[in-house]
């Protein structure tokens, strides 16, 4: 039975033995309804103010049955009632030094700020891909959702640095800042840049001229959502064909065929080896869309002859066992591969 149950059956109990001592005292002495509970209370709670009538023979053996009885009883279940409360907060105490304990185990993970509708899809796709996430939510509701389902979480707001630094933002990889205001998340991105100058930062801009206030404040990629999905209806009218392709690449419409971006190790056998040499092509059946080099710039659709060198990220698209493969031979030592 459940201590909840328990409970309420205790109080039901307790119930019963009062209304049981004042229908005897009425029954027994004759005594009004005022008489017999304020007798059956006093009784109960053992305050000792004395008989409120004289009480017969009778009278003086209900009283010490119900002594026995009912005395007994309400000190159990003011025990049980302390012993719950004292449990429970002791359960929540040693939970919550539990997740502290995980989250601060975390090294190269992801850090949302924010669960709302944004970060909440974020943080599915991210998940999707066995990435290490804690997320930082305020919200009471949304932390009862963060621990229903069992997510490394921070319960507070993330301007905090000091939630910030829980949430092991000194170690983490990358932080998306997608709280409700502008003004907050120039705020985390501002905070998480001078706790880790090598953090990758993503801000979630409501108006298009805060995308400079969040760049200005260190953030390396800042998305406006509405304008995203404006010129997202707009290009499904001007070319559907082409937002069909991009639902089957990037929005996970197709499961087998994705388009994923992979950065260059040093220690890679394909490091400064031509495509036309690597084998990706011709063994993997996967298409090189773009490589993005180290020393900067772009080469769509890259040559045959473009060799790979450290620190290029590689853009293609096929199989999603055979990017898998490509991921491990790009990068030997990327985790998930």
């Amino acid at each position: 039975m459940g201590r909840i149950p328990f409970l309420v059956i205790g109080i039901l109990i307790a119930v019963l033995i009062v209304s049981g001592g004042t229908t005897g005292y009425m029954v027994i002495e004759g005594w009004t309804f005022e008489d017999a509970l304020y007798m059956t209370v006093i009784t109960l709670s053992t305050v000792g103010y004395g008989e409120v009538l004289k009480l017969s023979s009778k009278g003086h053996i209900f009283t010490m049955v119900l002594i026995v009885t009912g005395v007994g009883f309400v000190f159990y279940l003011a025990g049980s009632i302390i012993r719950f409360m004292v449990e429970g907060r002791i359960r929540d105490i040693l939970g919550r030094r539990k997740l502290e304990k995980k989250i601060r185990a975390q090294k190269g993970h992801y850090i949302i700020c924010g669960f709302g509708r944004v970060g909440s899809s974020i943080y599915d796709s991210l998940a999707s891909e066995s990435l290490d996430i804690v997320l930082i939510e305020q919200d009471p509701d949304r932390v009862s959702k963060l621990q229903e389902l069992n997510i490394l979480h921070v319960a507070g707001n993330a301007t905090s640095e000091e939630n910030l630094v829980m949430a092991g933002v000194e170690n983490a990889r990358g932080l998306v800042a997608a709280l409700k205001t502008d003004s907050d998340n120039v705020y985390v991105t501002l905070s998480a840049r001078q706790l880790n100058p090598d953090l990758f930062i993503l801000a979630r801009a409501e108006e298009e001229q805060a995308e400079k206030k969040m760049l200005a404040a260190g953030a390396n990629k800042v998305v406006c959502p509405y304008s995203m999905g404006a010129h997202r209806m707009a290009q499904t009218i001007l070319s559907p064909t082409v937002t069909d392709f991009l639902d089957l690449a990037l929005m996970g419409a197709n499961q087998d065929i994705q388009m994923q971006e992979m950065p260059v190790d040093p220690s890679s056998k394909l490091t400064n080896v031509a495509l036309q040499d690597s084998g990706i092509r011709q063994e993997l059946d996967l298409i090189i869309v773009a490589v993005k080099k180290a020393a900067g710039g772009m080469l769509f659709n890259p040559s045959s002859r473009t060799e790979f060198e450290a620190g290029d990220t590689v853009i293609t698209i096929g199989d999603a066992d055979n990017l898998k493969r490509l991921r491990k031979q790009l990068d030997p030592k990327a985790r998930g591969v």
